[in-house]
């Protein structure tokens, strides 16, 4: 009897549960009559051959017939959920169904990978704009990549924000290596164009090589993106002072910020480096030039002490580095310095000449900038001395500049400074660049300046229009205002002439004259007047004082040109 009941007992709950599950299959297909275990939902990455792709919506005619319409493009990388077997064709391409943003989309199959480092699909690009190869991201170079050279596309290291690449991991020949993003494109044919090849462009065509700097229709003239950076703002106008690398710029510090905080002074420019000038004792110079290390003039803290209390103070802080002026480092490496066809170095003005074309010179350059702003925290960085040496027109043919790649002068000038830019930039640092007054009549100088060339480029441009530099004419300085007036003029019709013109923030003459006759005083309303000129002319960057014994006690005989609002 008791076995029976065990028996029933057990039949019973068979019978339940079979009704349960039966229950539960019902209730699961009512809820969910489209679910298959098969087209389940997968992450993927959107992946092109452009930065952005576009994404397609189902668009119904009839009950009978459907169509894929243009919807939205958005960058590559992008994760969506996408449907690995929900295949729909149209027009004998397959796409497949895809999630993004709560909205349903199609997307050609061959567009999405499962691996976002899969999202590149180009494998072959063109130089648009000739530079260096990077061996490495850390800066060091490789060999010359010309316009309409074809690079094999084999990786890269990041996709920016717009589906653009930053750097492009390539192989030209037998060489591997980086190379930017936004100096290629995708044909041969595209490479080999000039920007504006109608309009712009024509103007510097026009403007041949005369003076052995190199022609203007040999440079760069694409746009370049200024940047912002979120946490280092550069001001809308910068009123600096100048401070040189002298020794004891930590005993002095207090007082240049004690007196600016009296007046609009918002910036200063300290140098890093001025020729035979080394401000402190830097490991690039230890290891690359190591007479520079030996006559730094401060030690490492102490620098850093004087920068420091310049930015607690709320102060926007310019580093300066005289680049292809520079004894010793020409001395330390003389390879890489310019030197004469019968040998030695060559000495103009009296001093040794880094050469421009080398890139051990840049890769020198760069490192000690990269220091000094993980170091000190310069908000920019301003490349001086970024040209040739001048007067040398009745003995050219007798220098060996050390010409690696047969470049013309002004080439290399705006290549080393593109190479700086991109350089720190990823830094979220700003860069700037002197150029002689000359430098925005028209024409190339002999030295490889051209102003509109390198506005293109850098973040500033800072002319040095000094008012004793021009025609040995008493008015040039006894009436600053006229001359500033004049050159601005020029300035500004250069600033016309590319897509993308860097801030215009000029070097004011801030000292006497005492070797011209008649000896002028610069006092403030000689400084103001130079500032006014600057304005009425539109270039409205602000102004920064050159005396290159960075005086206080003068700056303070000057105070009444810092205490005055410029723009109108």
């Amino acid at each position: 009897m008791k076995k029976r009941k065990k028996r029933r007992f057990k039949i019973k709950n068979i019978i339940i549960f079979i009704v349960l599950i039966v229950a539960i299959v019902f209730v699961f297909v009512k809820i969910k009559p489209n679910f298959t275990f098969i087209n389940k939902a997968k992450e993927g990455y959107l992946a092109s051959i452009t930065p952005k792709l576009t994404l397609y919506e189902l668009e119904k005619k009839d009950d009978k017939e459907s169509s894929l319409k243009n919807s939205i493009e958005i960058a590559r990388g992008t994760k969506v959920k996408y449907y690995k077997d929900s295949n729909y064709t149209y027009q004998d391409k397959d796409y497949l169904k895809i999630e993004y943003q709560e909205k349903t989309y199609y997307v050609l199959k061959d567009n999405i990978k499962d691996s976002k480092e899969d999202s590149v699909l180009e494998k072959e690009l063109y130089v648009r704009t000739a530079n260096n190869l990077l061996k490495n991201l850390d800066g060091s170079l490789g060999g010359l990549l010309k316009k309409g050279d074809k690079l094999d596309i084999i990786g890269y290291n990041k996709l920016l924000d717009d589906g653009s690449v930053d750097y492009y991991k390539i192989k030209k020949d037998d060489e591997e290596g980086y190379y930017y993003g936004n100096f290629l494109v995708s044909s041969k044919e595209e490479a080999l164009k000039n920007y504006d090849e109608e309009g712009i462009y024509q103007i510097h065509l026009k403007r041949v090589g005369k003076l052995g700097g190199g022609s203007a229709g040999n440079l760069d003239y694409y746009p370049v993106t200024k940047p912002s950076f979120e946490n280092n703002k550069m001001p809308d106008e910068v009123y600096a002072l100048y401070i040189n690398g002298s020794a004891g710029i930590k005993k002095s510090i207090d007082g240049y910020i004690e007196f600016a905080k009296t007046t609009k002074i918002n910036a200063f420019v300290v140098d890093i480096k001025d020729n035979t000038v080394p401000a402190y004792k830097s490991e690039v110079y230890k290891e690359l030039s190591p007479t520079n290390y030996k006559y730094a003039n401060n030690s490492v803290e102490d620098y850093k002490e004087a920068i420091t209390k310049l930015k607690d103070n709320g102060f926007y802080v310019i580093g300066r580095i005289t680049t292809f002026k520079d004894d010793y480092y020409a001395l330390d490496n003389k390879d890489d310095a310019i030197g004469k066809k019968s040998g030695g170095l060559l000495q103009q003005g009296g001093s040794y000449w880094p050469s421009p074309f080398k890139r051990g010179v840049w890769e020198f350059t760069i490192k000690l900038a990269k220091e000094a702003v993980e170091l000190f925290g310069f908000n920019e960085i301003q490349f001086d001395y970024v040209r040739f040496p001048d007067r040398l027109t009745g003995i050219e043919s007798t220098i060996d500049y050390k010409n690696t790649y047969g470049e013309e002068k002004a080439q290399a000038i705006q290549r080393f400074l593109m190479y700086a830019t991109n350089q720190l930039h990823e830094m979220n640092v700003y860069v700037s660049a002197d150029v002689f007054g000359e430098s925005s009549w028209g024409y190339v100088t002999a030295y490889g300046q051209y102003f509109p060339a390198i506005s293109n480029v850098v973040d500033a441009i800072s002319a040095m229009p000094y008012t004793d530099h021009f025609e040995r004419v008493a008015s040039n300085w006894e009436n600053p205002y006229q001359t500033m007036l004049t050159w601005g003029k020029t300035a500004a019709e250069r600033q016309k002439e590319t897509p993308t013109p860097a801030i215009a923030r000029t070097w004011i003459t801030a000292y006497d004259t005492p070797y011209w006759n008649p000896y002028v005083t610069y006092n403030g309303e000689k400084l103001s007047a130079q500032i006014e000129a600057l304005y009425a002319n539109g270039l409205t960057g602000g102004f920064m004082t050159w005396n290159s014994g960075s005086n206080l006690n003068k700056y303070k005989s000057q105070a009444s040109a810092f205490n005055k609002e410029y723009k109108k």
